[in-house]
């Protein structure tokens, strides 16, 4: 079988150019040698439906096109030619639908915003058509080559969309478009700081730039750099306080601080003028959901599903409060939705997961793990996430963080007590014992926070030839200078998160990664790894759908091999730094919470309070999927969980092997 790579470079534009000279026959048949070699390549099935249909063969191209959704759902023009096909077969509804959903996936894809409005004034629909000719002269307008950067953007060829556009820059280096565009390439490559300057330099050029900032915004974010992050937005909302993008942007930003009244009462600002929208009312039930008021976060998640029954945003918010239970007529409105073929892929995954908890909690596991099933599938076809990779990336923190390391560099970091690190995996009980350490007056609870990966990142940066990245390898040449200013760092930019006590927790779960990094420059800083029984805490990550991240939980075996990786490099910290970290098993915590409430605090050097045994009781926002449980006492329900969904779970077990299954085998 021929290399893939090899076909797209010697086939590929040859079948193009016959495609785009009217050639169709020709170009069908020489694509049907492309796909006999690499039946998954992309471009070589999208131009197979374009020929069929052209062909006039539109049922055998739907076929085409449904099976190239499969395999890249976010492929924009994949949309596009399904709106094609179905406006030549006169299915002008299905074809808007198409046409919408191309644009949401790629919004320079002209030919959409133009069918969108062809079709709308051709129904007296002269408003809606307005705005997609707006959309369409939009696009017109840009340089082709941004056109060309957007359509790799978008289709996912990130490498050859930052060339493309890092060339375009070099011409035109004031671009703001092309410094926005490359802000995004960085973002979805997770080069934050890289997006963070780009755009800030583009608003240097265009102040007024409303797109930018709002991007700005959304990096700063991620980034959790807050405070900048609401100024920005402030500036946006003073320049017009009855925008509701601008208000509700600036509400979301407000949420990110605590400041939730004033977040609540933006939104309701938004919801006077604009009762019925869906994303405000969903982010709205977010908020609550985060401050505590659940019974006010039902209702205004369920008013968004009223305003748009395909709104599966909505219905996963419901499902992830954990205690909602759905109705039979909210079942019946989930799968009638799903089997519309309507739905945004998005909305798709968003109603999988909720219907997978619904049927849970009917106790009907296998309906249940079919739910949680495609669900995964979907957000599988999303991800780029390589699970032998990270296989790899924990070897060479193994190979690297040896004795002699933490010998020779020990002590040369900021001396700071503060930090106390809670890591593992996620749904492994972190958020509970953040909640117990969090409701002692000398411990203040933050969020998962993104610094120690960000530091990480910055260090894996810096490359040796070959372009292979030199962290950790590069730990041990650190100056004690660095490894101070680094800590230094790490305790001043978190400061935003704190309340004023002594002591605060950093939640973040993947930090297990960089334990080492952690211990050099923070060495006081004190670490509870979260442990879970690896059966109970691989499937409650399955079924579980994160905002983001975390995509090595969307398949069983995925899952069983990080969980395998991280028991692997938590030995070996426990072999380089031992006695540093403290395990507690969720378990335990279960069956003797006030043992091993005395015994974190030991750990801690923290006297014994009851508040943490009566952490329930404590008032604070919790933005975790776990943070209605934690508001509730002890509870034993879903530890064996697992067993009813056992029939299914072969391929974890396999994955996880009897040494983990089995430690004391």
């Amino acid at each position: 079988m021929s290399d893939p790579q090899q076909i797209d470079q010697s086939w590929m534009q040859s079948v193009q150019s016959l495609m785009y000279n009217g050639q169709f026959e020709r170009a069908l048949h020489d694509v049907g040698n492309v796909l006999k070699a690499d039946p998954d390549n992309i471009d070589g099935l999208y131009i197979k439906a374009v020929c069929e249909r052209y062909l006039g063969h539109n049922q055998v191209a739907l076929t085409s096109i449904e099976r190239l959704k499969g395999l890249s759902p976010d492929f924009g023009r994949a949309h596009q030619e399904e709106g094609h096909i179905h406006r030549a077969l006169g299915n002008l509804d299905a074809a808007l639908i198409a046409y919408k959903r191309a644009c949401q996936c790629n919004p320079v894809l002209q030919a959409s915003w133009k069918a969108q409005a062809d079709i709308l004034q051709s129904r007296g629909e002269n408003i809606a058509a307005s705005e997609m000719r707006g959309q369409e002269q939009r696009v017109s307008a840009l340089p082709k080559e941004l056109v060309a950067v957007s359509h790799l953007l978008y289709e996912g060829k990130l490498v050859k969309a930052e060339a493309a556009c890092r060339h375009f820059l070099q011409k035109h280096p004031h671009h703001v478009e092309a410094m926005r565009l490359l802000a995004d390439v960085g973002g979805r490559l997770g080069v934050l700081e890289d997006s963070d300057f780009l755009l800030e330099s583009a608003l240097e050029f265009e102040p007024d730039n409303t797109q930018v900032r709002i991007d700005y915004i959304q990096v700063l974010r991620k980034r959790q750099k807050f405070a900048e992050a609401l100024n920005e937005s402030r500036k946006l909302y003073e320049r017009d306080t009855a925008n509701p993008v601008f208000q509700s942007l600036y509400a979301i930003e407000l949420m990110q601080t605590g400041e939730y009244e004033n977040a609540l009462a933006l939104f309701d600002d938004v919801l006077a003028r604009l009762p019925n929208d869906p994303i405000t009312l969903t982010s709205r039930g977010h908020a609550l959901k985060t401050y505590g008021r659940h019974d006010d976060a039902v209702q205004s998640y369920q008013k968004a599903i009223h305003s748009d029954a395909g709104h599966g945003d909505a219905y996963y918010g419901l499902a992830n409060l954990k205690t909602y239970q759905f109705g039979d007529d909210e079942i019946a409105a989930m799968q009638a939705q799903l089997s519309s073929g309507q739905l945004s892929y998005q909305n798709r995954i968003h109603m999988c997961f909720a219907l997978g908890k619904a049927y849970e909690d009917r106790k009907d596991y296998d309906q249940s793990f079919g739910y949680y099933d495609n669900g995964n599938l979907l957000k599988r076809q999303q991800s780029r996430y390589d699970a032998d990779k990270m296989t790899a990336e924990l070897d060479a923190q193994i190979a690297a963080c040896t004795p002699e390391l933490f010998a020779s560099q020990s002590n040369k970091g900021h001396m700071a007590q503060d930090p106390i690190f809670i890591l593992g995996l996620p749904r492994a009980g972190s958020t509970l014992l953040e909640q117990i350490l969090a409701s002692h007056s000398q411990v203040d609870g933050t969020l998962e926070l993104p610094n120690i990966l960000s530091l990480a990142h910055r260090l894996r940066r810096k490359k040796r030839a070959g372009n292979i990245s030199l962290y950790p390898d590069n730990l041990h040449e650190l100056s004690a200078q660095q490894l101070a200013e680094m800590g230094e760092n790490f305790i001043e930019t978190t400061r935003i998160h704190r309340q004023g006590a002594p002591f605060f927790i950093d939640k973040m779960p993947n930090n297990f990664r960089h334990i080492g990094l952690i211990k050099l420059i923070l060495p006081n800083a004190k670490i509870i790894d979260a442990r879970r029984e690896p059966m109970a805490c691989c499937f409650s990550g399955f079924k579980q759908l994160f905002a983001e991240g975390q995509e090595f939980t969307y398949g069983l075996k995925e899952i069983g091999q990080y969980y395998r990786d991280y028991v692997r490099l938590m030995d070996h910290w426990d072999s380089v730094l031992p006695g540093a970290i403290l395990r507690v098993q969720h378990e335990d915590v279960l069956d003797d919470l006030e043992g091993q409430v005395k015994r974190m605090l030991d750990y801690l050097g923290l006297p014994f309070e009851q508040a943490c045994i009566d952490f329930h009781k404590t008032k604070r926002a919790v933005r975790t999927a776990s943070s209605e449980q934690v508001r509730q006492p002890i509870s034993k329900a879903s530890v064996d969980l697992w067993r009813h969904y056992e029939d299914h779970l072969q391929p974890l077990k396999n994955t996880l092997g009897t040494k983990i299954l089995e430690p004391q085998a």
